[in-house]
């Protein structure tokens, strides 16, 4: 069994139900976390949980945001937690033609400090995460079925 990851009548991923529903758990984490909606949900076949339809819309602001906000981490553990669902999303947006800009951030002058990692992880460099990022993204878009 399999499951559908669409826009209208095109296919962006056609995973194994285990990992279209661990993606589908890690969404909902995800927005949580960023307090926005992802944009997927009920496919063209309402009822049907394997046929899943994304708002393009909704999904790119979704995945801009966790982007950004992966980027902006320093935290060794929550880069490590995190970053192969975040490419997995961005290589699902950059599928449905939605761009997704994996830049270094502007520095954020007293931002969020509730995530603070001491020691500290020198490699970490916004840039750094960024590239490794775009990198890993470019990777999980070669092993996505369609």
């Amino acid at each position: 069994m399999s499951m559908y990851f669409e826009i209208g009548d095109e296919t962006l991923w056609n995973p194994s139900n285990g990992a279209g529903r661990l993606f589908l758990r890690q969404v909902e984490v995800f927005e949580a976390e960023l307090g926005l909606p992802s944009g997927i949900g009920p496919g063209r076949y309402p009822g049907d949980p394997d046929v899943l339809g994304i708002d393009p819309v909704v999904y790119a602001a979704f995945v801009r945001a966790l982007a950004a906000r992966h980027c902006r981490t320093g935290h060794s553990v929550i880069l490590a937690l995190s970053e192969g669902f975040v490419a997995t999303a961005v290589a699902l947006a950059r599928r449905a033609r939605i761009d997704v800009e994996l830049t270094e951030p502007a520095h954020e002058f007293g931002g969020d400090r509730r995530d603070v990692q001491v020691p500290g992880n020198p490699r970490a460099t916004p840039g750094a995460v960024a590239d490794a990022l775009d990198s890993r993204a470019r990777e999980m878009d070669r092993w996505m079925a369609r």
